[in-house]
């Protein structure tokens, strides 16, 4: 493998190799030192909200099954058999209290443990060959749950997640807690596009400065009035712990009368008013800034828009969250949900969820105007000559490094992290800062788990083992 430590820095600086969005070199260094230990988004509890209930998903090519077991705790189970390496489960979806290996058989519970072996005692000699009591389907080495969104870790030494994320929190609440109740999601749609990850993930972070070229055929239909140029350099990126984004600058007004800018009824805004502190609620109400799109490190990304609806003049609203699931250096498959207030009227989750299809779904205007542009960098990415180009990323910064806009003050944007007005490509640079710093550090080895012998580790128990091995004779 070629040493990268010259790319790592002309990254840092913000000139960035273009080969880097289609290497395979650089694909499987980021499988093995990113993916291997970074906070993953994999669902949210509203998919799941039943005992039994269960949904598969995937970090790069571990499977693993997402479900609420009958004590109520959503867990995360790699989805293979201890025996002979069988997917377990290969329904998408569902609700079970066992799941039975399709190959020999072998039985277990909706929280991962044991519960049938056929012929465990004529083809193991019982426990002595195998034992059964205390084993279960292997865990994610780490799993924790933020307003609802499910993560997992590959690193058993993660910091939480709360600790990870960091700042970017702050943000996090603006598309996830708007009631007490929480979210409830759609989706996820899933599609695949010959595209390098990071691009997406670059662009939702903070690039403003591609929505009045790239978007233009929206705006001129008159469906947004939000891309115009003129919106978008009245905004600013913010970028705080694993994550940053964008905002657009509202109209004057009070707190009420921006949050109905966007679309949300007065109910929903009192609700909002009770939930978000007195700094998410300045943000808007003080500052005039509402989040728009947003990235955390590494592959997780959320929009936030306001399109007319129904051949009105009036907009509404809609979030989407979503995830790009690396398939190769030069392909990613997006899963993508519609997210929307459990507690919001019926009516606005209708148009809401128009909204979003219209807007970002698989055949979205917006999102057919950006695949264009990420599959034919990706294409253009793999030729000889991108390997002598780097590209300026410099954006927002002078040949000196100072920036060309000083960072807003707390008086001017009362949310945490740095933020700064108009066109800039500071969110893209710390996002590879980040990047390239896993990049950097080698991956830890870790041991293999060893099942079913006398004196290998035991597995997940509980006071139920007794009577579960009893009752599966």
């Amino acid at each position: 493998m070629r040493d990268h430590g010259s790319v790592l820095d002309d990254v840092r600086r913000g000139m960035t190799p273009a080969y880097i969005y289609n290497d395979r070199e650089i694909f499987e260094l980021e499988k093995e030192r990113l993916f291997s230990r970074a906070w993953m988004f994999v669902g949210h509890e509203s998919e799941v909200p039943e005992p039994g209930d269960y949904v598969v998903r995937r970090v790069l090519e571990d499977s693993f099954i997402l479900a609420r077991g009958n004590d109520g705790q959503v867990r995360a189970m790699f989805n293979m058999c201890l025996h002979r390496g069988m997917q377990v489960c290969r329904a998408e979806m569902g609700n079970a209290t066992h799941f039975r290996c399709p190959y020999h058989g072998w039985s277990y519970r909706n929280d991962g443990r044991i519960i049938g072996l056929p012929f465990h005692q004529e083809a193991y000699g019982g426990e002595e060959g195998f034992r059964r009591k205390g084993q279960a389907l292997l865990p994610a080495p780490a799993i924790d749950i933020y307003n609802g969104l499910i993560f997992v870790s590959l690193d058993p030494d993660a910091p939480p997640l709360t600790e990870y994320l960091g700042d970017f929190t702050f943000y996090l609440d603006y598309y996830t807690k708007q009631s007490a109740s929480g979210l409830e999601l759609r989706g996820p749609q899933r599609w695949r596009v010959k595209s390098n990850w990071k691009i997406g993930v670059e662009n939702f972070a903070g690039d403003m400065y591609h929505t009045p070229q790239t978007h233009t055929s929206v705006v001129e239909i008159g469906l947004f009035r939000e891309p115009k140029a003129e919106k978008r350099k009245d905004g600013c990126t913010y970028w705080a712990g694993r994550g940053g984004g964008t905002t657009y600058k509202l109209p004057p007004g009070t707190l009420e009368e921006r949050l109905r800018y966007v679309g949300y009824p007065d109910e929903m805004i009192e609700r909002m008013k009770t939930m978000w502190s007195k700094e998410q609620l300045s943000l808007i109400g003080d500052n005039g800034f509402m989040i728009s799109a947003a990235s955390a490190f590494p592959n997780l990304s959320f929009v936030h828009n306001w399109p007319k609806v129904e051949d009105s003049e009036d907009v509404l609203p809609f979030i989407s969250i979503r995830q790009w699931q690396p398939i190769s250096e030069d392909e990613t498959e997006v899963l993508s949900w519609f997210a929307v207030d459990k507690e919001a009227p019926e009516e606005f989750k209708a148009l809401s969820y128009k909204a979003y299809l219209m807007c970002f779904g698989s055949s979205g205007m917006f999102e057919q105007d950006d695949v264009e542009n990420w599959v034919s960098l990706t294409t253009t990415a793999a030729g000889s000559m991108a390997r002598r180009l780097l590209l300026n990323n410099r954006m927002g910064l002078l040949s000196d490094n100072r920036p060309v806009v000083p960072a807003l003050t707390d008086n001017e944007f009362s949310g945490p992290g740095v933020a700064r007005i108009g066109y800039g490509e500071y969110n893209q640079r710390f996002l590879l800062a980040d990047w390239a710093d896993h990049l950097e550090r080698p991956a830890a080895t870790q041991p293999p788990v060893e099942v079913g012998t006398p004196d290998s580790p035991r597995g997940a128990t509980t006071g139920e083992d007794d009577e579960l091995a009893e009752a599966s004779r």
